[in-house]
């Protein structure tokens, strides 16, 4: 899928540098956002490791990791992740997504999720979709409201962000009211 001059893929370990420099490039844009993390998170080795892992969890039924990329092959300018994925009863899933500040305001974050949900539906059967935000990440809340999602709640202190515990609004997308086991 091409959005804008940016096509969006599947995660591979050829990512790895490029994934490394993007964020290292957004390194302070994106720390109000982000866990702490190490040094060796935004090397090139740190990156491969992080992406065997995810790899592995894919593999395993339980994420689905995409990255943008630069159509053409050029630089990756972020990610976007279905994570948490559970069948049964729940058949349910958590997005996650980011994008280099240079990209912000282009549509990438909306359309890759609007991809998302598709396949979440139509590939893997998934009946709804959580996401969470920090409750002053008013570009994220954007993307979320332009593909249906809708606000179900506050989470006081639910994730540790930038050093500290904080609260988060959590949304939801139905995408279907199918039976699980027909």
């Amino acid at each position: 899928m091409i959005i804008n001059g940016v096509e969006m893929k599947g995660l591979a370990v050829e990512h790895a540098a490029g994934l490394a420099d993007v964020l290292t490039r957004n390194r302070a844009a994106m720390a109000p956002y982000e866990p702490l993390r190490s040094e060796a998170f935004y090397t090139e080795a740190g990156q491969l490791a992080r992406i065997e892992g995810m790899l592995e969890e894919r593999d395993g039924g339980r994420l689905v990791p995409y990255v943008f990329v630069e159509a053409g092959g050029g630089a990756v300018v972020g990610a976007m992740n279905l994570g948490s994925i559970a069948l049964g009863p729940l058949c349910s899933g958590g997005v996650g997504y980011w994008i280099d500040r240079d990209w912000h305001g282009k549509g990438l974050a909306t359309a890759g999720l609007a991809e998302v949900l598709r396949a979440a539906r139509e590939d893997f059967g998934l009946h709804r979709v959580e996401a969470q935000t920090l409750i002053d990440n008013h570009a994220s809340i954007r993307v979320l409201a332009k593909n249906g999602f809708t606000e179900i709640g506050l989470a006081p202190r639910y994730l540790h962000i930038n050093g500290a515990w904080r609260d988060h609004r959590l949304f939801q997308r139905v995408l279907h009211d199918e039976d699980p086991s027909a």
